[in-house]
């Protein structure tokens, strides 16, 4: 079996049947899916049960986050030391994507020409044809994460220096190796994800990608930016209904910052880096209470 894929799904029936149309229809590639519904209230899990029945399907009754719910899956498809013949790779993919025909394929081909590789991720552009930014990112270390919040990345994106966060100094046609693609499609190589484990629990959502990423390079391993495969990415289709999505955000980059960087931060840019990481976070409910 070349891959498993797991699609983790919050209320997005009708993105999620188009996705898993594409991935059904793609060629050259042997493949088992797995849909985990965090608790959808549009009919989410009746649509797949209903319209895909080869599909492992898991409906959680509540929501359990992103992580938690992609090593749902991936435990249902093999990805455990136990297991005797896992797939070659493993799929996280998001529902709001559509795939061509020949992307898995290609992806595939893509990992077996580079064992070095733990990650690739594609090109993913938007409904108005833009670049999803995400889709090839840098680790956010304190510099990095300044030049992105106080808008300088904004300011000179194609500078070297300023432009790390998202790396928009790079060619989004060239293959490169980056820090971390987005977890909206990530292709991991069985033998990394193995030797590191699963996703760490810890986020709800966001960081978790970063995170991953950030450990498979720790063991070695390179990830790679592979814009020779576009990906339809509608962006945020899940995230937009959850009145935690920002907050969530904030909480991750916390996270995210204690779990890698603070040992080596010194003490007084420490408490302004966590000092201002919950600011942004306590705004950010607010404002998820004013909306509300």
């Amino acid at each position: 079996m070349d891959l498993g894929i797991v699609i983790v799904n919050y209320n997005t029936c009708e993105l999620l049947r188009r996705c898993l149309q594409t991935v059904f229809a793609s060629v050259g590639v042997t493949a088992r899916v797995c849909v985990v519904d965090n608790a959808s209230a549009d009919g989410s899990a009746d649509m797949v049960a209903a319209e895909f029945p080869q599909v492992v399907l898991i409906a959680n009754a509540e929501n359990l986050g992103y992580p938690t719910a992609n090593n749902q899956g991936l435990r249902a498809l093999g990805f455990t030391p136990q297991a005797d013949a896992p797939p070659r790779f493993a799929l996280l993919l998001n529902p709001d994507t559509e795939l061509p025909p020949d992307a898995l394929a290609k992806v595939v081909a893509f990992m077996a020409s580079h064992p070095e590789a733990g990650v690739v991720g594609p090109k993913l552009e938007r409904l108005d044809g833009s670049l999803d930014l995400a889709c090839r990112r840098s680790f956010p270390t304190v510099k990095i994460s300044f030049y992105h919040m106080t808008g300088l990345s904004r300011l000179f994106p194609r500078s070297r220096r300023f432009g790390q966060y998202n790396l928009t100094y790079l060619d989004p046609d060239e293959t490169v190796e980056v820090d971390s693609v987005v977890g909206a499609f990530m292709l991991v190589r069985t033998a990394a994800l193995l030797q590191v484990g699963l996703l760490d629990e810890t986020f709800f959502m966001y960081g978790e990608d970063l995170d991953w990423a950030y450990r498979l390079k720790q063991a070695g391993w390179k990830v790679y930016y592979y814009p020779e495969v576009t990906v339809l990415h509608v962006k945020r289709a899940s995230s937009r209904q959850n009145p935690r999505a920002r907050v969530e955000f904030w909480r991750a980059m916390e996270i995210f910052y204690r779990k890698h960087y603070a040992a080596e931060t010194p003490r007084p840019l420490h408490y302004l880096v966590v000092g201002a990481v919950r600011l942004s976070r306590w705004v950010s409910a607010c404002q998820a209470r004013w909306r509300k």
